[in-house]
């Protein structure tokens, strides 16, 4: 019988080869990534059915690499596992694909199950988040308000920004020209309603529109 292929990204290598120890009796997991844009470049060619992903991770966030690989890989299922108890932030990883959102503090044992169930046609999210709600969680969360109306593009853009990445060294990770980035950078400055490059970077972490 066919293994389920897994993916596993999370910038926290110990942690991935523990996740990796995990679930290889059951599942096999063809790579390990440590950032966004890495799994991304990898990920069409390793024809995963299971992405399990962090939500910061560096030169491309989860949010942004999940939205990335609904669009590469249609059929594939997203677990975010993170450290993040953020509601909005769980919001907006169900709009952008996810099945499933665990947190790291969550049982091991929980991922397998969570795993099982986002195979089997359905959502999940941890009992940690859910304790406090009352009725359908995962609904509430897709109907949710975007909290932003920024492009998937000019999110990666704000998130390398808040890497401290120069204009130059993101116009190279994103294979686009450093006239580009200004181009977003100044378009972004003028929808959020903010005035300088810090201004910019603070709206993003604090209404969750990128993650450090």
């Amino acid at each position: 019988m066919k293994r389920t292929r897994i993916i596993l990204a999370d910038d926290h290598t110990l942690l991935s080869d523990t996740i990796k120890n995990l679930l290889e009796p059951e599942f096999e997991v063809v790579a390990t990534f440590v950032d966004g844009h890495a799994l991304i470049e990898a990920a069409a060619g390793l024809l995963p059915d299971l992405v399990v992903l962090d939500i910061g991770m560096p030169l491309m966030n989860g949010l942004n690499a999940g939205q990335r690989l609904k669009q590469l890989l249609p059929t594939v299922k997203l677990i975010y596992l993170t450290m993040n108890q953020d509601p909005e932030l769980a919001a907006e990883a169900f709009r952008c694909g996810a099945s499933g959102y665990l947190l790291k503090t969550s049982a091991a044992t929980e991922l397998i199950h969570a795993i099982r169930e986002v195979l089997r046609g359905r959502s999940y999210v941890t009992p940690l988040m859910t304790k406090d709600m009352v009725g359908s969680f995962i609904q509430k969360f897709k109907h949710l308000p975007p909290p932003h109306e920024l492009t998937l593009r000019q999110r990666e853009v704000l998130q390398l920004l808040a890497e401290g990445c120069s204009m130059k060294e993101i116009a190279y990770t994103l294979n686009i020209t450093a006239r580009t980035v200004a181009f977003h950078k100044y378009t972004m400055m003028e929808q959020l309603q903010v005035k300088t490059s810090a201004a910019l970077i603070q709206y993003a972490i604090t209404h969750s529109i990128v993650t450090t």
